[in-house]
């Protein structure tokens, strides 16, 4: 299962985000006589396709001439399935699949057949002439959240910090808030945690409801105003033991573990693989009883710890408490995986204000990710390569940032070292907004007495050499108050892994 996993990994790391060539390219010409007329332009679509997206261009707009989009399925007007939207001249790009579709379009079953494109020609004058072009993408499960198919493009180009909130519910579960008379609680609309969210200034956030991906068309309609957070669409994989956060995967995941299809975790863990997703174990620690219904990480069977490529150390509020999920995270390290630490607030009513007993305001804790730029794959790369700190009180701006080198060779946070016995590893920490607190650093979760030297500079950077015994390590830097609160918690260093 180890093998499995790991190839199939393996093999999606190797692709690039980068929007692929379209299936199909249609074209065609109007003239004058097409006034006020329709026009079907058919396609195919094989078996196998779960999702088509179109993107359409036209000629002669300097001569006011428009063309209004629609989509039609095999079964036309007649069908259930047959008309699939229009948006008039709204949209140039749309997209529908079974989970989700672009406003104005409707989701639903991909039936393999003749498809047509449907032109509406309100407008073109009597001696115009136009040509349009329509790119057609056909996809299938396996290519997930693609950048031609929307919410995944890169929405800042920079290699730089992204600070977000992995883990938020709305109406689209469990989420829950006043109504807006204030007098009884409803199912809270996710454009309020969406704005809320947005208020914090938060750079991205992932809607994770329980099992269901129904958020997503409406994640779609919000991105265009949202258009400097990134919305990443995720599901929490709930099940009888333990919750897991699954991002950017579009296709349904079967969450019946211990069922006769998901015997156990590691048969869902090979299906996220071969989905390509990024996988989360949440709040492994809680309890899986009458208060938080299969909350903690009690697998029946034994779990091949491989497939999954983060932990949520710090759920809303509770990094300093018994049921923290950083001793279940630094024992998967002790065990030698390079598993990322992340948090998520776990906010379930869209306010800053939590009225939940385990979640935390939105934002708090602030999960900051390295990322090569603001887009869905960026920052899940990023969470990949545990390029991540976790902002434990949600600051608009502490930072923390860890270099080490040895010799030519140098690591950042979720990097890897090999270091000979006897050689020694410089390291550089480099903060911000933390003057006057403490530093911690861990190896292999053993603090290491940095005697005098502990209390952040004002300028915010510390070195520290650590000499190595060329047998495996992971070294990382906390930081607290002077009170021994715990305010940032980062991702280790990896030395002999």
């Amino acid at each position: 299962m180890r093998a499995l996993i790991a190839l199939l990994v393996a093999c999606f790391a190797a692709t690039v985000a980068a929007e692929r060539a379209p299936d199909l390219v249609l074209r065609g010409a109007l003239s004058g006589k097409d006034q006020h007329t329709y026009r079907e332009v058919p396609f195919d679509v094989p078996k196998g396709t779960t999702r088509i997206t179109i993107d359409v261009a036209y000629t002669g707009r300097e001569e006011k001439t428009t063309i209004d989009i629609g989509l039609l399925g095999p079964a036309g007007f007649t069908g259930q399935d047959g008309f699939r939207g229009w948006s008039g001249g709204s949209k140039r790009r749309f997209t529908v699949s079974a989970t989700d579709a672009t406003a104005s379009f409707l989701p639903g079953a991909i039936e393999p057949g003749k498809w047509r494109l449907l032109l509406g020609i309100p407008n073109i004058r009597p001696a115009s002439t136009a040509t349009y072009t329509a790119q057609v993408w056909l996809s299938r499960d396996d290519e997930g959240f693609g950048p031609e198919h929307g919410l995944s493009a890169a929405l800042n180009p920079d290699n730089r910090w992204y600070r977000g909130d992995l883990h938020m519910h709305t109406a689209h579960s469990d989420g829950g808030c006043p109504n807006a008379a204030g007098t009884k609680k409803v199912p809270c609309p996710l454009f309020l945690t969406v704005a809320s969210a947005a208020k914090r200034g938060l750079e991205f956030i992932a809607i994770s409801e329980h099992n269901t991906m129904s958020q997503v068309s409406e994640m779609r309609e919000l991105q265009p105003y949202f258009d400097t957070m990134l919305m990443i669409p995720a599901r929490e994989i709930t099940t009888f033991e333990g919750h897991a956060n699954l991002f950017g995967v579009s296709q349904p995941i079967d969450f019946r573990v211990g069922s006769a299809g998901v015997p156990d975790w590691n048969a869902l863990l090979a299906d996220v693989a071969r989905a390509h997703g990024v996988i989360s174990i949440n709040h492994p620690r809680r309890p899986n009883d009458e208060t938080c219904m299969g909350c903690g990480f009690t697998p029946h069977n034994l779990v091949d710890m491989h497939g999954f490529q983060a932990i949520e150390a710090v759920n809303g509020g509770d990094a300093e408490r018994a049921d923290s999920g950083i001793p279940f995270w630094e024992a998967q390290l002790d065990a030698g995986l390079r598993i990322a630490g992340i948090g998520g607030s776990d906010s379930h009513d869209g306010s800053d204000a939590p009225r939940d007993t385990f979640a935390g305001r939105i934002g708090s804790p602030t999960t900051v990710v390295h990322a090569r730029d603001l887009s869905m794959e960026g920052i899940l790369d990023g969470i990949r390569a545990g390029h991540v700190f976790v902002d434990v009180e949600g600051s608009r701006d502490r930072s923390l940032d860890v270099q080490a080198a040895a010799g030519s060779k140098t690591a950042d946070m979720g990097d890897a070292l090999a270091v000979a016995e006897g050689s020694s590893v410089h390291f550089v920490v480099h903060t911000a907004a933390l003057g006057g607190q403490r530093l911690r650093v861990l190896d292999n979760g053993k603090p290491i007495d940095l005697a005098a030297h502990d209390v952040v500079p004002s300028n915010g950077e510390q070195t520290f050499d650590w000499n190595s015994d060329g047998k495996p390590h992971w070294l990382r830097v906390d930081v607290r108050s002077p009170e021994g609160k715990l305010l940032i918690l980062g991702n280790p260093v990896y030395i002999n892994h």
